[in-house]
């Protein structure tokens, strides 16, 4: 029996997740994945025991032998659902069957390397990080001298899921309202959500959950996989009737790659995007909580308090007039912003949004003593200035694009469909990269530019290379599909500009929230959630969002009164209250308002300062009331001797009084000050004879109450009418 259970596995473990592989006999195949989930009682000992006890039995009409799943699994392994690795070499038979294959640990991955007899080499790597957040990265090289082009059609992850996994979770979305949440069944067949937007899209599922059934915010066990990319890309769920070797699915994802995308050359090599899978026993919040604070312990992660923003579009769209910006930023000064950006409409032609983009230079019909006068205004406020930019975009209305048409994305029988009358630039041309660099870099060094919006309006269409010289025979031809280059060349582009800058802070905008994932948030400073400040619809918008971006990385702007997007009216005290659960700003001309309202949002500035540390740190803890229509939203430090609760009612309720609602996160065995913060905003509706604790909560020294009833009880939700909802700041005494 003792020889039964002394397997030759590798595996790693971290907060509670591990990672079991067993590699195979002498080299003659890939590892296969014996587990990946909670950490079991034993440790290596109980992982040598499952590749002897979870061998799956035959099913009729099979194999003749139990198959492994691997950690690349093919058509060799006898696997017969989505392939790990798709390629071929000038239509050769694309099934490969690895061998020399070595199964290490080092540095705190698990590194697997293998060759195949026609010349391919291929690397793996497992890592594993101190959050048990799982990074899979994968490449293949070309090693076959003198051979043909080796097209790469898919480099997946995947990896498995048990019988309990049996529902799924994933996101959809379109503009003005993102992550939309979807659940289903877990059943035989391919759940896909591939996009070919080449971009990360409105409609992206940021991750995609399979868990026990009813799993929820604080509840259930998840699996759940995100494709750390900004261009085309695939998550999947996937059940067999014959199941996955010991498993019964498989969760994964990849590049989604165009045929002839990725030809490689003898010695050429492809890089799959890094694949981000993460485990939680304690439902969504727990795949959040490991997931923050990963992106939290990055060396680059943003590290000074998130300065409270002013952006211009939603105050003056492109009526630029320079003493109208001063005196918005005047006001912004006044009640307390840090930061201003100007939007759109500052330069070349673009005086709307049918010319102009391609032409970064300050226009002189705008700013007939260039822009220095807005600028020194506003640093001799005190705040920080940024800048609009879409620098991947151009209108054929340009002078980039009279000047350069070889310069525009696409293929040679004509322009892609125009998309908002904008065409792409091909940032894979030297000429036009470094053009475009030198002008954004020159400015910011000129203006002293603290800050860059990085806009992209459009989804890609035709996105192909030109080459050749168009007044030759022939013409110009195509030469292969674009995403992925047009991809690692923004990346590029980012990285080219901070490191000539510093200080530069970058944020990743695309008509909102179309291009968010793990990879832009690795080259920018925060993401903007959402073209659309309707409060009300953004309530949804970024509490699923916040399952993967934490706060300080997600921006949310207070917008005016009546919405742009929805033509929504919504009260300030709403509009103040979802603005604090992220990177806080304004979009709102706010020389209109009145002296109340500048009163408001300058005691609201001034929390958002306050409370930041905490909400910029702190773990985040979500639940709702049964009939979901009130949200509850909180933040609670590492001791858990401080939170905040954003309670938000979205619609009228079925019941006239909603009850009492927890507050997850606290500890139960200490007592806590309950106070409600005025400054976020209180609901104009309140039901006439409130519960005793709400008087009490609004005065300054709050109301004192045993956690174990905040946690197992909670406090009465007071009715408050749709749109409405209060801050509870809560403190161990």
């Amino acid at each position: 029996m003792t020889d039964l259970f002394d397997q030759p596995i590798v595996h790693l473990e971290s907060a509670g997740t591990a990672l079991v592989l067993e590699p195979r006999p002498g080299g003659s195949g890939l590892p296969e994945v014996l587990h990946w989930g909670p950490v079991l009682e034993g440790g290596a000992s109980a992982y040598a025991a499952l590749a002897a006890l979870t061998t799956a039995p035959r099913p009729p009409s099979s194999l003749d032998e139990p198959w492994p799943l691997t950690v690349l699994p093919g058509e060799a392994d006898g696997w017969e659902g989505t392939p790990g690795w798709a390629g071929h070499r000038a239509g050769s038979a694309g099934a490969v069957r690895w061998n020399d294959v070595t199964c290490v640990a080092e540095g705190g991955a698990i590194v697997t390397r293998a060759s195949s007899p026609d010349g391919i080499r291929l690397e793996l790597r497992h890592a594993l990080d101190e959050h048990g957040v799982l990074r899979v990265d994968a490449s293949v090289t070309n090693t076959g001298e003198d051979s043909a082009p080796l097209d790469v059609a898919a480099l997946r992850a995947l990896l498995p899921l048990p019988l309990r996994a049996d529902e799924i979770l994933d996101l959809t979305g379109r503009w003005c309202r993102e992550r939309s949440p979807q659940r289903s069944a877990l059943d035989h067949g391919t759940h896909l959500r591939a996009s070919r937007r080449g971009r990360t899209g409105h409609d992206a599922t940021l991750l995609l959950m399979a868990g026990t059934r009813g799993f929820d915010w604080g509840s259930g066990e998840v699996w759940a996989v995100h494709t750390a990319w900004s261009g085309n890309h695939e998550h999947l769920v996937e059940a067999l009737p014959e199941g996955a070797g010991r498993h019964h699915a498989v969760i994964g994802g990849g590049e989604l790659l165009a045929p002839g995308e990725v030809r490689l050359a003898p010695g050429e090599s492809y890089a799959a995007p890094t694949v981000v899978f993460v485990h939680s026993t304690d439902g969504l919040d727990g795949l959040s909580r490991r997931l923050h604070r990963s992106l939290r312990a990055r060396a680059g992660h943003p590290s000074r308090p998130r300065p409270v923003v002013l952006n211009t579009w939603e105050a003056v769209y492109f009526e630029t007039d320079l003493d109208q910006l001063k005196a918005l930023a005047d006001k912004a000064a006044r009640i307390g912003v840090e930061r201003f950006v100007l939007d759109d409409g500052w330069f070349g032609g673009r005086r709307h949004d049918r010319a102009g983009l391609g032409d970064w230079v300050v226009s002189t019909d705008v700013w007939p003593e260039g822009m220095h006068p807005l600028v020194d205004h506003v640093k001799g406020l005190g705040l920080e200035f940024g800048l609009w930019f879409e620098p991947e975009m151009v209108n054929e209305d340009s002078d980039l694009v009279r000047e350069h048409p070889e310069w525009v994305l696409g293929p040679a029988a004509g322009a892609p469909r125009e998309w908002r009358w904008q065409q792409l630039l091909d940032l894979t041309n030297p000429a036009a990269y470094d053009q475009l660099l030198e002008r954004i870099s020159g400015l910011v060094a000129d203006l002293g530019i603290d800050y860059i919006k990085w806009d992209h309006n459009r989804d890609l269409l035709e996105a192909v290379h030109t080459v050749g010289d168009p007044g030759a025979p022939g013409g110009r031809r195509i030469d292969a599909v674009a995403v992925h280059e047009q991809t690692l060349a923004y990346y590029r582009l980012l990285d080219d500009l901070r490191a000539r800058h510093t200080r530069l802070e970058i944020e990743s905008c695309s008509s909102g929230g179309a291009r968010v994932d793990l990879e832009v948030l690795d080259h920018t400073d925060r993401i903007w959630t959402s073209d659309c400040n309707d409060a009300l619809e953004r309530a949804n918008i970024q509490r699923w969002t916040s399952l993967l971006v934490p706060a300080e990385l997600m921006g949310t702007h207070i917008g005016p009164g009546t919405a742009h997007t929805t033509h929504r009216t919504v009260d300030l005290g709403f509009r103040m209250l979802m603005a604090l659960q992220g990177h806080p700003g304004l979009e709102w001309d706010i020389t209109t308002c009145s002296d109340d309202e500048l009163e408001a949002l300058t005691r609201w500035t001034s929390l958002a300062r306050e409370l930041r540390p905490l909400l910029h740190t702190g773990d985040l803890v979500r639940s709702e009331s049964p009939d979901g229509t009130v949200l509850v939203t909180g933040t609670v430090d590492a001791d858990r001797s401080h939170a905040a609760y954003t309670i938000a009612r979205l619609v009228t309720g079925r019941d006239a009084v909603t009850g009492s609602l927890p507050l997850p996160g606290l500890d139960p065995s200490r007592s806590y000050a309950v106070r409600v913060r005025a400054e976020a905003g209180l609901p104009a509706v309140v039901q006439h004879q409130g519960p005793p604790w709400w008087d009490l909560a609004l005065a300054d020294e709050g109301l004192v109450v045993p956690g174990s009833v905040l946690v197992g009880v909670g406090l009465p939700v007071p009715v408050v009418g749709p749109a409405q909802g209060y801050l509870l700041d809560v403190r161990a005494v």
